[in-house]
């Protein structure tokens, strides 16, 4: 089992970021992951599904590190470690999420689009961060133009990336990690193609991080 502890950049080079709509899918998903080399999973509270996924993952498939994302309230952080949760997303950062997220006790990667939002966050002894909406933001070259000034912080970009674009932020001295939604497509779920949802993890968990 991965320690709580350690840090969702260093688990996968990919990490999923999923929608899940029915329960009954997250267990057969997380080990179609794991069979194809991912170690890790996010599950977005977009859905009602989410938090029962959460614990289900969280109980019979102990080797995947399961992260809960789209945090964007005190409560919401309370419910997810209740859940299960090993690590915590935020699409955006509060001084109220913040401390939420700090006093859970397990890794979190609160999201800034800006460098007064990076910096707002370094103040407070965080250097790991989501890097959100990413495509839309600045992209890869904007992460590379902020990694002189901050070289201290560690991003996991998310928002639009595709499997063609994932290793130029990969190639990056400061991306541990991209998010990424085209690990679990919406139909693969649906039609329970767990076949395929390996074979995406596998060509992910090929990607190759700069660390």
């Amino acid at each position: 089992m991965t320690p709580a502890t350690t840090s969702p950049l260093d688990l996968s080079p990919v990490i999923p970021v999923v929608v899940l709509r029915d329960a009954a899918h997250a267990v057969p998903l997380a080990q179609a992951l794991a069979a194809g080399g991912i170690r890790t999973i996010e599950i977005t509270l977009r859905s009602e599904a989410a938090l029962e996924g959460v614990r289900r993952i969280a109980e019979e498939v102990p080797e995947m590190a399961v992260g809960v994302g789209t945090l964007t309230t005190p409560r919401q952080v309370n419910e997810a470690v209740a859940a299960g949760a090993r690590f915590l997303v935020s699409p955006g950062c509060t001084p109220r999420l913040m401390y939420a997220m700090t006093d859970s006790g397990i890794p979190f990667l609160p999201g800034v689009a800006t460098v007064s939002e990076v910096l707002t966050l370094l103040e407070r002894g965080i250097h790991e961060m989501k890097f959100f909406p990413a495509e839309a933001a600045g992209g890869a070259d904007y992460l590379k133009s902020i990694a002189g000034p901050l070289p201290q912080v560690r991003f996991c970009p998310t928002g639009g990336i595709t499997p063609a674009g994932a290793p130029k932020y990969l190639a990056l001295p400061n991306v541990g990690c991209v998010g990424g939604s085209w690990l679990a497509p919406a139909d693969a779920l649906e039609s329970g193609d767990w076949a395929r949802i390996k074979q995406l993890a596998t060509e992910a968990a090929a990607l190759t991080p700069s660390r």
